[in-house]
């Protein structure tokens, strides 16, 4: 009985960050939360391709009290297109057998008997 599933889906990622690494580490770390949205369990996740669809680099001059201490800032944003080859488990496939056991979280009392 086979209960894993293979398929390969399109996913679009976006990541920011302070260097270009930071941006691309960013978007690729959001696949696995995009992922567990739509399934169950999954048992692996694997990049086949990665597609870039935007990549924007912005500057700009920040300043302390709108004044003071000028400096130039960069933040790089990027957008991907990642296919992945997902293997999930077939929860709904397993055939689940019943057993009869007692409650694990009950107290048990002791039967107490008067003797008079």
């Amino acid at each position: 009985m086979n209960i894993q599933n293979c398929q390969q889906i399109k996913i679009l990622v976006e990541g920011q960050g302070d260097t270009k690494q930071h941006a691309f580490a960013s978007a690729l770390g959001q696949i696995q939360k995009k992922i567990m949205q739509e399934s169950e369990v999954i048992l692996r996740i694997e990049p086949i391709d990665v597609d870039i669809v935007k990549a924007a680099q912005k500057n700009y001059t920040e300043r302390f009290f709108f004044f003071f201490f000028p400096r130039k800032r960069t933040s790089y944003q990027v957008t991907l297109e990642v296919l992945v080859n997902v293997t999930t488990l077939l929860v709904e496939d397993v055939v689940f057998t019943q057993e009869q056991t007692a409650d694990p979280d009950s107290i048990h009392i002791p039967v107490i008997s008067k003797k008079i």
